[in-house]
């Protein structure tokens, strides 16, 4: 068995894709659910109704927490035979996190446009579910090179 520096980050890929989807799923969520809160206070200052439809939009990054997850499972079974997978886990991690951030992002406006007009609900689902499919081609692409990498 190795001792050396090396083997004691051997598991980093596999923590990092985890980690940095959650950060940006984290990220993405907090900052469409400041925008929900603006919005449903206005709502309420306005004594209208506010539309509890909003929440769809906080929890859209939440998803890339759940690809994270699933990258890592497959990552872990790498890492244990004794591979590296440092590259793999920090870049689809990342790109995943940004992916949910911008996500949460997009869910802001569109939050504060839902809250402001009450229209449009199905509109500003699709344009969250494309910036989904980003983290979506990143699981889809990660679990081909580690599939690859695991026939080598």
């Amino acid at each position: 068995m190795e001792t050396g520096i090396l083997t004691q980050f051997q598991d980093l890929g596999v923590s990092a894709v985890l980690a940095l989807s959650a950060v940006g799923s984290g990220l993405g969520a907090g900052v469409a659910g400041m925008a929900a809160i603006g919005a449903w206070k206005k709502a309420f200052t306005q004594n209208k109704s506010a539309s509890f439809m909003l929440v769809a939009f906080v929890g859209a990054p939440l998803t890339q927490t759940i690809y994270g997850m699933i990258l890592m499972n497959r990552m872990a079974s790498l890492a244990l035979k004794g591979n590296y997978v440092w590259g793999i886990g920090i870049l689809c991690g990342s790109a995943m996190g940004i992916s949910a951030l911008m996500q949460g992002k997009a869910a802001a406006v569109a939050s504060d446009a839902m809250g402001e007009t009450g229209k449009g609900f199905g509109n500003y689902l699709v344009v969250l579910g494309i910036i989904e499919t980003v983290a979506l081609f990143v699981l889809a692409f990660g679990m081909g090179l580690l599939g690859k990498l695991a026939g080598a």
